[in-house]
């Protein structure tokens, strides 16, 4: 059986909804499905189609990088969108989800995310240049899941709805001292700071985060109250009224999520509040895609909601409120994508091509797996008491502090 036959029968049992047309390298052409929306892709490599047939996760985002494989109708996100909808909920063909479930087991074993890799894992990605997040974020460089009260809501609008939302989940009372892990270039911190009198710690691993969470305090006169540091969580002593944790969780690691939770419960005081927000896969544990993990977030994992809630009851933390963020996460990577394209060309100057298609072949594939693949986004409330936090919901959706 030829690789492009492989492929083939697999195009053929997948595609039924819209229409792909493939060229292959031999010049031949071959249709799946029917009616719109319509794809056309080209593979200039004949190793490739087995690879794609075999283990697409890696020969894909690769190929596309190498320009062995090529979206000549159509663009990247198109080609995803038609397929995550034939796919369906979940991880895709049984081949695949057995090879997820193999790499999430050496992934256990692996026990990645340790405090000699972990400064490493986080600066393969975020000491990138500076100037690249700023062509593609909001201006407070907000990288994680906006909240989007209207589909119509514009970036920034969005990004301060997030924003707003944390604040009112956190119960922030004045005076009080909060900690952001993994707090990014330090909008959040600073929000804080600024909307009410608290102090604010900040910690990253990244330098360049640290460096201009730092300027950034500084120019808005906040400096006084919130403090920057390169330091990992499990190394942080203090403790807190409040903890924030946004973006960071998907970094923890296999294994890891006892550990992480633990290290909350003990940096919290007996009435505090933590609030863990992470992007996760809705479809169950997994593996994520090994493309994204060499690429992009080395060492990282969209963790199952059922991960995180068993970590969460092994450590005696109340788990009390959770939200599931749904398409919020697809239309914000929307507008990063497209930040990211109207840039390109001043992204490609710092870089080259290749590295842009590389980040715009993982913007598409997030984002088309966040409105068929089950990828979305969780806030989780936490809390050391029961009795910690009011009665019912009605807090969250104040409007002051």
């Amino acid at each position: 059986m030829t690789a492009l036959f492989s492929l083939d029968q697999l195009l053929t049992r997948t595609i039924a909804a819209g229409s792909l047309t493939l060229v292959g390298p031999d010049a031949g052409v071959r249709r799946f499905g029917r009616g719109a929306p319509e794809v056309t892709v080209e593979i200039k490599d004949r190793n490739l189609a087995q690879e794609l047939a075999l283990a697409p996760d890696i020969a894909l985002g690769e190929a596309y990088m190498d320009g062995s494989f090529v979206i000549e109708s159509g663009d990247i996100y198109d080609f995803f969108d038609l397929c995550f909808a034939n796919f369906g909920h979940g991880y895709g063909h049984w081949l695949w989800r057995a090879g997820a479930m193999a790499r999430r087991m050496q992934k256990r074993l692996a026990r990645s995310n340790s405090l000699s890799a972990a400064p490493d894992e986080i600066s393969a990605h975020y000491d990138l240049s500076d100037e690249l997040y700023a062509l593609f974020l909001d201006s407070e460089r907000q990288y994680s899941c906006a909240y989007y009260l209207t589909r119509e809501d514009l970036a920034e609008q969005a990004q301060e709805h997030k924003l707003a939302h944390i604040a009112a989940k956190l119960l922030l009372r004045r005076g009080q001292r909060v900690l952001d892990i993994g707090c990014g270039w330090g909008g959040l911190a600073l929000y804080l700071a600024r909307v009410a009198d608290f102090e604010v710690t900040g910690l990253t691993l990244s330098q360049a985060q640290c460096d201009y969470a730092q300027k950034r305090a500084r120019e808005t006169g906040l400096d006084n109250r919130v403090r920057f540091a390169v330091r990992d969580y499990r190394k942080e002593a203090e403790r807190y009224d409040r903890i924030i944790s946004v973006g960071m969780f998907e970094h923890v690691g296999y294994g890891r999520y006892s550990e992480y939770f633990e290290k909350l419960r003990a940096l919290l005081v007996e009435d505090g509040v933590a609030l863990v927000g992470a992007t996760g896969s809705a479809a169950g544990p997994g593996a994520g895609s090994p493309w994204i993990e060499k690429y992009i977030f080395p060492g990282g994992q969209a963790p199952a909601l059922s991960e995180i809630s068993a970590a969460v009851e092994r450590v005696g933390l109340y788990a009390t409120d959770i939200e599931i963020l749904r398409l919020h996460y697809a239309d914000t990577l929307r507008m990063w994508r497209r930040r990211f394209k109207d840039n390109w060309s001043r992204i490609a100057q710092i870089y080259d091509d290749r590295f842009c298609r590389m980040w715009e072949f993982y913007l598409a594939s997030c984002e088309a797996g966040g409105r068929h693949s089950g990828l979305v986004d969780f806030h989780i409330q936490l809390a050391r008491r029961i009795d910690a936090v009011p009665l019912t919901r009605d807090d969250l959706y104040r409007t002051s502090i």
